[in-house]
């Protein structure tokens, strides 16, 4: 079965994430494994499980907790994706980037997104 970004499904999932919580993100961080513990310094958060929102893939990959993180960090409004998605784990491109747009659709309109890279020596 394909998955289809839409109207539909982001307003299903941003609707999902304004029953947790109130406050509207500004900024949505998309965390790697090495920069999920910053969700841990957000303050007055609420901590979504991905499965529990609509239409989100769930993280499959050891060290992304697979949650958002809603609340204020430094005193902005933000969304933190506490682990993410990747095409390699056997999600379509449109289920990879359908957080950013659910974000997007929440009043984010700056995303930063972390990423930890490993180099081999031969």
């Amino acid at each position: 079965m394909t998955f289809e970004v839409s109207p539909t499904t982001i307003a299903a999932a941003a609707a999902e994430v304004r029953r947790h919580s109130p406050i509207r993100p500004r900024i949505a961080i998309i965390a790697g494994s090495g920069l999920g513990p910053l969700a841990d310094q957000v303050e007055a958060a609420t901590q979504i499980a991905y499965h529990t929102i609509p239409h989100f893939p769930v993280s499959t990959v050891e060290g992304h907790d697979g949650a958002l993180v809603v609340g204020n960090l430094a005193g902005q409004p933000v969304a933190v994706m506490r682990g993410r998605f990747h095409f390699y784990e056997g999600y379509s491109f449109q289920e990879v980037t359908f957080p950013v747009r659910v974000m997007h659709a929440l009043g984010a309109g700056y995303t930063h997104r972390h990423q930890c890279s490993r180099r081999s020596q031969p």
